[in-house]
């Protein structure tokens, strides 16, 4: 600490004799045990022995050093240790010599911890090895004074009567996992202050479009109203949860401290991680290639986190054998894969992926066998994709000798009971489909018969990878492959599922293969955290588990339910002509939720903890009251509620009417009770380390040294029980536990209802993306793609997911932002009208204000300008481009007006009549050049979905041709009612061109004729019309009174 060393007397006296500024200094310095001043600074040594004196001395600070144990005199110094001799400043003159040497020797006694070696030890950090200076001025009651370390005479009574002991001093070197990274308040404070200024401008805009009608044209007055009404509705719907967002930070190096390093409680420096189980999802090997899925599996198999405490399960939905034996040779593939990242530190750990990189392979790789290496596992994973590729002839050829044999067999038979003679009958024999130890593939069969086709196959649970060994299994050098000396050769846990379907039950889709999943893995892993992938989204971060853990167990962590990844694709065209990077949505909006109670579950790419997914409370909530959920109190836990729900069974007539069914706790989880008792020990692995005293609900350290138990035959039975179709009868799956049944998105169903308990969720943005997949360029594909997710959203507006019945645990904004997933399909009606009102206008002559006045256009440019520099500071604090903002905003009308259209009338028809309506493709045609990696996007499929768009971009043309020709053919020529329909027309046109450009197909591919004739068609009818409502001969003007 740096102070002065003067006292204010001296400065005061010799403050006359001051001729001139001195030159400041600071110095650092040590006090030797005859009380001279040695100094640490590249000055020469300063002399302060005498009393304190000198004109400068409230300019020259001297910083001493306090003699802690790493700041001792050298050993080979004469000199005797500084420190125990002379201890403090003010009592030292002036007191006696018995006090004097009485301090003296106690201040030897604390010194003597110190002195030990021993001792020494146990003033290192446990986390980082530093000496601890907190603790060291603990021990010896010290504490910095006013230049110099002194203790003070009330210093001596630390302990008891002070309230104050060692933990207090020992928590103060606890690093965060984490830290929250607010956007600069030059770029949010702005930002606010626009949303505020443009929502009241908008309120004044819409009160003067009220009070001024158009007389002319009500009906195009009335229409536009209500559509700009509803517009500024939907805006407030999407701004309001975005006023808050923010960044996060990851601390792996603190991460690797607490869980991977030599402790106390663990000497071994084994990792103490909780265990992970990540969730592959795939249906139909034919619209998911099994190498694809075979890539995602080897990434995930090849991720750095600890082998023991990772684990991946496929889940199966179709039971093909291809998928099966593609798993097979990926993990085969494995042994050698995973070694040779963890050597050379691949990454991405994708092979497909890694190999297609364009990059320079050998930068930052500095071992000299490195390029043999890459070489060998090249030609290796050559040789894997073909065995892939082959696979579907192998089946099949083996299938056939197979069937050919028993058919053989059963004519041997046939003609040894009939006397040596084949029977007239022909023999029939099953077509079956045979695994390589010729048995019968249990699953789905190559000619689906019963009890082997999709819907009608027994389960399936096979253990490819066994529990790897606890301790590092180290590799050797093995002249027909690499030399993995020094390499852990393990890999982690791998099972194939694929759950039991019969007839006459409902399947519920992907969300029961995952619960399926679920239930199969606590059998046999049971980690209490899940990451759930699709097929396609393979880690291209090889760290992006321990950096979703370091939320997990970080402070405060016990209370988040999951953590979402942002979704990051490859192979999108360079233009993202249809938005499929989708990065307003997920740099946006999802960095905006991260600030109020967390983003939403989108599907992939997210971290669970299990014990909320069986639809428990958090271990602490809030509850939020009040018009706008300003009061905030917290909620009770989950035992008062026990004892309360327990209460109200003796009486039900008891029970208040306003209790939220999602805060009822769970209790039908089927009848394993193996599965039943893995809870418990989810819940308690899934607890933050218990190092600081801030960390409520944790686990004490070395809690999770123990090795995995291996697996035996009862414990695989139970885990094939609990995939059967009967399991979840009369069980909570699907309502309250798990993943939530009933809608087509019931991604964001099962995050919401885990918000609505009090959970929240944490969006990690990682430096390098945490995992990459692929998504549909083509626009018939896109299409449908949103039609899906648009469908999703009505049926939760339809349904008790609706926010409008959320309980009092969701934040108010969090509330806002799941109205508007279940309301934002609506705006399609009024989108639609909106684009059709400049063709209306420009047909009629009208506009919707009687005329181009200053206090419309002033409204329209105050409005306008806000929204751009909104856009803009947005787009600053998002990180995204302005060419992907506009992309958005593109393809929102090319949507809105197709497939959020016909979500909102199939989710009606379905709702009103029980009808369900499923649009599909009626019609293809396939690119020619399939060596181009963009062919997929000139693809043309027609769909019903380009009706409404193709009439929108037909009729605005035409419009604006017929508004040109009433215009110059009129007595007096209205430009300004021209000129507003015209833009308007031409913007509602610029935010359909993608959607033109995907309907011409390859650029040169429209001939022109196309264009010629399409330009006479609009002169014919633009004539045909004009020939039918000529212009009018009068025109009033109300502004200027004048009538012609």
């Amino acid at each position: 600490m740096a102070t002065s060393s003067g006292s204010p007397k001296k400065s005061s006296s010799s403050s006359g004799a001051v001729a001139r500024p001195p030159h400041q200094s600071v110095k650092f310095a040590r006090r030797t045990s005859s009380g001279r001043v040695v100094s640490l600074s590249r000055d020469d040594d300063l002399d302060m022995s005498g009393e304190f004196a000198g004109q400068n001395d409230y300019i020259n600070y001297t910083v001493l050093m306090p003699p802690t144990p790493d700041n001792q005199p050298g050993a080979a110094s004469d000199t005797k240790p500084d420190g125990p001799q002379r201890r403090r400043m003010g009592d030292e003159e002036g007191g006696g010599g018995n006090a004097t040497v009485a301090a003296a020797a106690k201040m030897d006694r604390r010194m003597s911890v110190m002195k030990s070696s021993d001792n020494k030890s146990m003033l290192l950090r446990s986390q980082t090895g530093d000496f601890d200076h907190n603790r060291w001025l603990f021990e010896t009651k010290g504490k910095y004074g006013i230049g110099n370390a002194f203790w003070s005479a009330e210093a001596e009574e630390y302990g008891s009567e002070s309230g104050m002991s060692m933990s207090d001093f020992m928590d103060k070197p606890w690093k965060p996992l984490t830290r929250k990274v607010k956007v600069p308040a030059a770029v949010l404070s702005p930002y606010r202050l626009l949303v505020v200024i443009r929502a009241v401008s908008l309120g004044f805009f819409l009160a003067w479009r009220i009070r001024n009608p158009n007389p002319d044209a009500m009906w195009l007055w009335g229409m536009s109203i209500v559509c700009e009404i509803w517009f500024a509705f939907s805006w407030l719907l999407d701004i309001l949860p975005k006023l808050n967002p923010i960044n996060r930070a990851t601390d792996l190096a603190a991460l690797r401290d607490k869980f991977e390093q030599p402790s106390q409680a663990n000497p071994h420096g084994r990792s103490d991680l909780p265990g992970v189980d990540v969730f592959v999802s795939t249906a139909d090997p034919e619209k998911e290639p099994p190498l694809v899925t075979g890539n995602t599996i080897l990434s995930i198999l090849a991720a750095d986190y600890p082998v023991e405490k990772l684990s991946c399960y496929i889940s199966d939905d179709g039971g093909a054998i291809l998928t099966f034996e593609a798993m097979a040779e990926a993990v085969n593939f494995a042994e050698v894969w995973v070694p040779f990242c963890r050597k050379h530190n691949i990454e991405p750990r994708n092979p497909d992926s890694y190999f297609s990189n364009k990059t320079d392979p050998t930068k930052n790789k500095k071992r000299p066998d490195f390029v043999k290496d890459r070489r060998w596992i090249k030609r290796e994973y050559d040789e894997f994709k073909v065995r892939i590729n082959g696979l579907p002839e192998a089946i099949r050829k083996r299938s056939e000798t197979y069937n050919s044999k028993e058919e053989m067999k059963e004519k041997k038979l046939a003609r040894e009971k009939n006397g040596g003679v084949l029977p007239l009958d022909p023999i029939s024999v099953t077509k079956a489909t045979w695994m390589a130890d010729g048995t019968h593939w249990p699953g789905t069969w190559l000619n689906p018969t019963a009890d082997h086709s999709k819907g009608d196959h027994a389960g399936i649970l096979q253990v490819m990878s066994k529990f790897p060994e606890n301790e590092a299994v180290m590799g050797h050098q093995d002249e027909k492959k690499l030399d993995f000396t020094g390499v852990d050769i393990r890999i982690p846990m791998f099972a194939y599922v694929s759950r039991e379907k019969r007839p006459g039950y409902d399947h519920n889709k992907k969300a029961g293969a995952m619960n399926a999943m679920v239930r199969a893995s606590a059998i046999l892993s049971n980690g209490p955290f899940i990451l759930n992938l699709d097929c396609d989204h393979y880690i291209y971060n090889s760290q992006a588990l321990k950096e979703g853990m370091c939320f997990m167990m970080d402070r405060g962590g016990d209370r988040i339910c999951y953590i979402q990844f942002p979704q990051r694709f490859e192979g999108i065209d360079p233009s993202d002509r249809y938005a499929n990077h989708n990065t307003v949505f997920f740099d946006g909006n999802m960095r905006a939720l991260d600030g109020l109670q967390g983003p939403v579950y989108v599907g992939t790419g997210c971290m669970f903890r299990r014990y909320a997914l069986y639809g428990y409370h958090p271990p602490r909530a809030n509850e939020y009251s009040g018009m706008f959920g300003q009061l905030k109190s917290p909620a009770p836990n989950a035992a008062a509620m026990q004892s309360h729900l327990q209460s109200e069974e003796d009486d039900s007539d008891t029970q208040p009417l306003a209790s939220h069914p999602d805060l009822t706790l769970p209790k039908k989880f089927g009848n394993s009770t193996m599965f039943t008792e893995s809870i418990a020990i989810a819940e308690y692995q899934g607890r933050p380390l218990a190092d600081h005293i801030s960390i409520k609900n944790g686990r004490p350290p070395g809690a999770l040294l123990l090795p995995r138990p291996p697996l035996d035959a009862p414990t695989v039975a139970e885990a094939i029980a609990v995939i059967s179709c009967w399991y979840e009868d009369k069980t909570e799956w699907g309502e309250r536990i798990g993943w939530i049944y009933g809608s087509v998105t019931e991604d964001v169903v099962t995050g919401y209802r885990m918000h609505n308990r009090g959970w929240r969720s944490v969006y990690c943005i990682t430096k390098r993306d945490a995992f990459r997949g692929t998504a549909p360029i083509n626009l018939t594909d896109r299409l449908h793609q949103v039609l899906r997710w648009a469908t999703g959203s009505v049926e939760i507006f339809f349904s008790r997911n609706n926010a409008f019945l959320g309980s009092k645990r969701l934040k108010f904004l969090q509330r806002i932002a799941y109205l508007n997933v279940g309301i934002y399909p609506f705006t399609s009606f009024f989108l639609v009208v909106y684009c059709f009102l400049p063709a209306l206008s420009l047909f009629t002559g009208h506009f919707i204000v009687q005329s181009l006045n200053i206090a419309f256009l002033t409204y329209l440019l105050i409005i306008t300008i806000c929204l751009t520099l909104i856009s803009l500071l947005e787009v600053k604090w998002s990180g995204i481009g302005l060419e992907e903002w506009w992309r958005n905003e593109q393809f929102w009308v090319i949507g809105g007006t197709s497939a959020h259209l016909a979500a909102v009338l199939q989710g009606l028809l379905k709702v009103i009549a029980g009808i369900e309506i499923s649009f599909t493709l009626t019609s293809k045609s396939a690119g020619e050049d399939v060596d181009d990696v963009y062919a997929d996007l000139y693809i043309v499929k027609w769909t019903s979905l380009f009706i409404m768009p193709l009439t929108i971009i037909v009729v605005n043309i035409v419009a604006v041709v017929i508004g040109c020709s009433r215009t110059l053919y009129s007595v007096i020529p209205q430009w300004s009612k021209l000129m507003g329909g015209a833009f308007f027309s031409f913007w509602v046109l610029a935010h359909m061109y993608p959607f033109a450009k995907g309907l011409m197909g390859r650029r040169g591919r429209v001939p022109t004729i196309v264009y010629v004739w399409s330009g006479l068609v609009s002169i014919t009818v633009s004539l045909l019309w004009i020939s039918i409502s000529p212009p009018d001969d009068s025109v009033n003007v109300s502004s200027g009174g004048v009538q012609v």
